[in-house]
Protein backbone atom coordinates (compact mmCIF):
# COMPACT_ATOMS: atom_id res chain seq x y z
CA UNK A 1 0.00 0.00 0.00
CA UNK A 2 1.77 3.01 -1.55
CA UNK A 3 1.89 6.16 1.08
CA UNK A 4 1.15 8.38 -1.54
CA UNK A 5 -2.16 7.25 -2.52
CA UNK A 6 -4.78 9.68 -2.64
CA UNK A 7 -7.15 7.97 0.07
CA UNK A 8 -4.69 7.09 2.03
CA UNK A 9 -3.21 10.83 2.33
CA UNK A 10 -6.90 11.98 2.94
CA UNK A 11 -7.43 9.52 5.32
CA UNK A 12 -4.63 9.59 7.28
CA UNK A 13 -5.39 13.77 7.80
CA UNK A 14 -8.70 13.07 8.98
CA UNK A 15 -7.13 11.30 11.87
CA UNK A 16 -6.55 14.45 13.23
CA UNK A 17 -10.08 15.24 12.95
CA UNK A 18 -12.29 16.84 16.09
CA UNK A 19 -15.33 18.73 14.89
CA UNK A 20 -17.42 16.68 16.91
CA UNK A 21 -15.51 17.96 19.88
CA UNK A 22 -14.30 21.39 19.02
CA UNK A 23 -17.28 22.68 16.32
CA UNK A 24 -20.47 19.69 17.87
CA UNK A 25 -23.74 19.92 15.70
CA UNK A 26 -25.12 19.38 18.95
CA UNK A 27 -23.58 17.81 22.20
CA UNK A 28 -20.01 17.27 22.06
CA UNK A 29 -18.57 13.39 21.61
CA UNK A 30 -18.04 12.15 25.11
CA UNK A 31 -14.89 11.09 24.71
CA UNK A 32 -11.78 11.62 22.05
CA UNK A 33 -12.45 11.56 18.83
CA UNK A 34 -10.99 8.42 17.21
CA UNK A 35 -11.51 8.43 13.37
CA UNK A 36 -11.81 5.01 11.65
CA UNK A 37 -11.87 4.65 7.91
CA UNK A 38 -10.08 1.66 5.62
CA UNK A 39 -9.02 1.41 1.69
CA UNK A 40 -7.15 2.40 -0.61
CA UNK A 41 -8.03 3.91 -4.09
CA UNK A 42 -7.73 0.32 -5.81
CA UNK A 43 -10.67 -1.27 -3.29
CA UNK A 44 -13.44 -2.72 -5.54
CA UNK A 45 -16.10 -3.05 -2.72
CA UNK A 46 -17.44 -0.51 -0.85
CA UNK A 47 -18.74 -1.34 2.78
CA UNK A 48 -20.69 2.26 3.54
CA UNK A 49 -21.73 1.88 7.42
CA UNK A 50 -22.86 3.73 9.64
CA UNK A 51 -20.17 4.17 12.36
CA UNK A 52 -17.81 2.05 14.56
CA UNK A 53 -18.81 0.55 17.63
CA UNK A 54 -17.36 0.85 21.18
CA UNK A 55 -14.83 -2.24 20.56
CA UNK A 56 -13.79 -0.72 16.94
CA UNK A 57 -13.00 3.02 19.14
CA UNK A 58 -10.57 0.72 21.32
CA UNK A 59 -8.45 -1.12 18.66
CA UNK A 60 -8.95 1.45 15.93
CA UNK A 61 -10.09 -1.47 13.93
CA UNK A 62 -13.60 -1.43 12.27
CA UNK A 63 -15.86 -4.07 12.84
CA UNK A 64 -13.82 -5.28 15.57
CA UNK A 65 -17.01 -7.21 17.02
CA UNK A 66 -20.00 -9.87 16.76
CA UNK A 67 -21.10 -7.50 14.17
CA UNK A 68 -18.34 -8.27 12.41
CA UNK A 69 -18.37 -11.71 12.60
CA UNK A 70 -21.44 -11.63 11.18
CA UNK A 71 -20.54 -9.22 8.08
CA UNK A 72 -17.92 -11.66 7.19
CA UNK A 73 -19.57 -14.51 7.05
CA UNK A 74 -22.42 -12.48 5.21
CA UNK A 75 -19.65 -11.67 2.72
CA UNK A 76 -17.70 -14.87 2.80
CA UNK A 77 -14.62 -13.16 3.66
CA UNK A 78 -11.94 -14.21 6.01
CA UNK A 79 -10.41 -11.48 8.23
CA UNK A 80 -7.09 -11.22 6.02
CA UNK A 81 -9.88 -10.49 3.12
CA UNK A 82 -12.34 -8.41 4.72
CA UNK A 83 -8.97 -6.27 6.53
CA UNK A 84 -7.27 -5.98 2.63
CA UNK A 85 -7.69 -1.99 2.14
CA UNK A 86 -6.80 -2.77 -1.73
CA UNK A 87 -10.26 -5.27 -1.99
CA UNK A 88 -12.24 -3.30 0.47
CA UNK A 89 -12.97 -0.15 1.64
CA UNK A 90 -14.73 1.01 4.49
CA UNK A 91 -16.20 4.77 5.27
CA UNK A 92 -19.07 4.86 7.45
CA UNK A 93 -21.38 7.51 7.93
CA UNK A 94 -19.63 9.01 11.66
CA UNK A 95 -16.08 8.10 11.33
CA UNK A 96 -16.14 7.81 15.34
CA UNK A 97 -18.18 5.91 18.06
CA UNK A 98 -20.82 8.32 18.14
CA UNK A 99 -21.35 6.51 22.27
CA UNK A 100 -24.33 4.95 23.87
CA UNK A 101 -27.45 5.91 24.53
CA UNK A 102 -29.56 5.49 27.43
CA UNK A 103 -30.84 2.06 26.97
CA UNK A 104 -27.17 0.86 26.65
CA UNK A 105 -27.30 1.00 22.64
CA UNK A 106 -25.18 2.74 20.38
CA UNK A 107 -26.08 6.79 19.27
CA UNK A 108 -27.15 7.43 15.45
CA UNK A 109 -23.68 8.25 13.51
CA UNK A 110 -22.56 11.65 14.15
CA UNK A 111 -24.10 14.59 12.25
CA UNK A 112 -20.57 16.53 11.48
CA UNK A 113 -18.77 14.06 9.71
CA UNK A 114 -20.76 12.66 6.12
CA UNK A 115 -21.21 16.54 5.23
CA UNK A 116 -17.62 16.89 5.40
CA UNK A 117 -16.38 14.07 4.30
CA UNK A 118 -18.15 11.52 2.52
CA UNK A 119 -17.78 13.37 -0.52
CA UNK A 120 -13.89 13.13 -0.63
CA UNK A 121 -13.67 10.00 0.30
CA UNK A 122 -16.10 8.91 -2.53
CA UNK A 123 -14.11 10.62 -4.68
CA UNK A 124 -10.96 8.47 -4.35
CA UNK A 125 -12.63 5.27 -4.81
CA UNK A 126 -12.62 5.31 -8.76
CA UNK A 127 -12.74 1.59 -8.41
CA UNK A 128 -15.62 0.51 -6.30
CA UNK A 129 -17.74 -2.06 -8.71
CA UNK A 130 -19.90 -2.81 -5.08
CA UNK A 131 -21.59 -0.42 -2.53
CA UNK A 132 -22.86 -2.02 0.25
CA UNK A 133 -24.78 0.59 2.80
CA UNK A 134 -25.52 -0.66 5.93
CA UNK A 135 -28.53 -0.05 7.71
CA UNK A 136 -30.99 3.01 7.13
CA UNK A 137 -28.56 5.85 7.84
CA UNK A 138 -26.09 4.86 5.06
CA UNK A 139 -29.05 3.54 2.88
CA UNK A 140 -30.64 6.80 3.00
CA UNK A 141 -27.36 8.87 2.27
CA UNK A 142 -26.67 6.29 -0.87
CA UNK A 143 -30.04 5.65 -2.12
CA UNK A 144 -32.12 8.55 -0.97
CA UNK A 145 -34.94 9.47 1.48
CA UNK A 146 -37.51 6.53 0.80
CA UNK A 147 -39.63 3.91 2.72
CA UNK A 148 -38.37 2.49 5.77
CA UNK A 149 -35.29 -0.43 6.23
CA UNK A 150 -37.78 -3.48 6.07
CA UNK A 151 -39.12 -2.49 2.71
CA UNK A 152 -35.82 -1.13 1.28
CA UNK A 153 -34.47 -4.86 1.92
CA UNK A 154 -37.30 -6.78 0.19
CA UNK A 155 -36.59 -4.52 -2.47
CA UNK A 156 -33.42 -5.46 -3.04
CA UNK A 157 -33.13 -6.92 -6.59
CA UNK A 158 -34.05 -3.73 -7.88
CA UNK A 159 -31.79 -1.95 -6.77
CA UNK A 160 -29.01 -4.20 -7.45
CA UNK A 161 -30.26 -4.91 -11.12
CA UNK A 162 -30.38 -0.96 -11.66
CA UNK A 163 -28.22 0.19 -14.49
CA UNK A 164 -25.94 2.87 -12.34
CA UNK A 165 -22.70 1.38 -11.45
CA UNK A 166 -21.32 0.93 -8.67
CA UNK A 167 -23.92 -1.97 -8.08
CA UNK A 168 -25.49 -1.63 -4.61
CA UNK A 169 -26.90 -4.22 -2.62
CA UNK A 170 -28.58 -2.78 0.67
CA UNK A 171 -28.03 -4.80 4.13
CA UNK A 172 -29.58 -4.61 7.21
CA UNK A 173 -26.97 -3.76 10.33
CA UNK A 174 -25.08 -6.66 11.19
CA UNK A 175 -25.69 -6.10 14.78
CA UNK A 176 -27.57 -9.27 17.43
CA UNK A 177 -30.33 -6.69 17.94
CA UNK A 178 -31.61 -7.43 14.17
CA UNK A 179 -31.44 -11.24 15.08
CA UNK A 180 -35.06 -11.27 15.13
CA UNK A 181 -35.55 -9.22 11.95
CA UNK A 182 -33.36 -12.08 10.18
CA UNK A 183 -35.51 -14.90 11.57
CA UNK A 184 -38.39 -13.61 10.41
CA UNK A 185 -37.26 -12.57 6.53
CA UNK A 186 -35.24 -15.52 6.34
CA UNK A 187 -35.36 -14.60 1.88
CA UNK A 188 -32.63 -13.10 3.21
CA UNK A 189 -30.05 -15.91 3.74
CA UNK A 190 -31.65 -17.86 0.77
CA UNK A 191 -31.96 -15.53 -1.59
CA UNK A 192 -29.55 -12.58 -0.82
CA UNK A 193 -26.74 -13.84 0.48
CA UNK A 194 -25.94 -16.04 -2.07
CA UNK A 195 -26.00 -13.09 -4.38
CA UNK A 196 -23.64 -11.27 -2.26
CA UNK A 197 -21.58 -13.60 -1.77
CA UNK A 198 -21.31 -14.66 -5.28
CA UNK A 199 -20.64 -10.90 -6.36
CA UNK A 200 -17.83 -10.91 -3.76
CA UNK A 201 -15.93 -13.85 -4.83
CA UNK A 202 -15.92 -12.33 -8.57
CA UNK A 203 -14.97 -9.09 -7.54
CA UNK A 204 -11.86 -10.74 -5.29
CA UNK A 205 -11.03 -12.80 -7.86
CA UNK A 206 -10.60 -9.74 -10.58
CA UNK A 207 -8.66 -7.99 -7.78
Amino acid sequence: MSETDPFVVLKDSVAGCRICRDKPDGPALPHEPRPIVQGTSRARILVASQAPGNRAHQSGRPFQDPSGMRLRDWLGLDETAFYDPDLVAIVPMGFCFPGYDRNGGDLPPRRECAPRWQAPFLALLPRIELLLPIGLHAQIRHLGRGPGLGERMRGWRGVFAAESRPRILPLPHPSWRNTAWLRRNSWFETDLLPVLRAEVARLRSAA
